[in-house]
């Protein structure tokens, strides 16, 4: 199943936020999505708010993690095998595949099995709500 990410506007239903603003929907952990919050120069983060965005942060800090992400969503179409990132790494294949399940389980990939292959791209809409959500502060 994939992990679908948008970016409600003031119509959206969600009802978090204190004033109407922009609300971003992020991937969580149960599989589905969740109306989070409006960007941080908006309006605070709640405490619960914060333990939602909290697990794909963490997900992007590591720094292999990163440049998994970066990889892939560089790569020549989009997409990337297990055996195209394999190379960059001084990383056993199968470490490199727990990072990119934590990566799909964050809900910032998607995964594609095609024969003995595992093929994964970027989410876009996820990448793009989580920098809506960080955005830059007010001028």
């Amino acid at each position: 199943m994939s992990k679908s990410v948008v970016v409600l506007d003031q119509a959206g239903t969600g009802e978090c936020c204190a004033t109407p603003a922009a609300q971003v929907t992020l991937p969580s952990q149960q599989g589905g999505q969740a109306v989070c919050c409006a960007p941080l120069a908006q309006v605070p983060l709640s405490a619960e708010q914060a333990e939602q965005v909290a697990p794909l942060l963490k997900a992007l800090a590591d720094p292999v993690r990163l440049r998994l992400l970066s990889l892939i969503a560089s790569h020549p179409g989009g997409e990337a095998c297990v055996c195209d990132l394999t190379g960059a790494f001084e990383l056993s294949q199968p470490t490199i595949s727990h990072h990119l399940k934590v990566l799909h389980d964050a809900g910032l990939l998607a995964r594609e099995k095609r024969g003995v292959w595992v093929y994964y791209r970027a989410q876009a809409a996820a990448l793009a709500s989580l920098g809506l959500l960080i955005g830059s502060p007010p001028q």
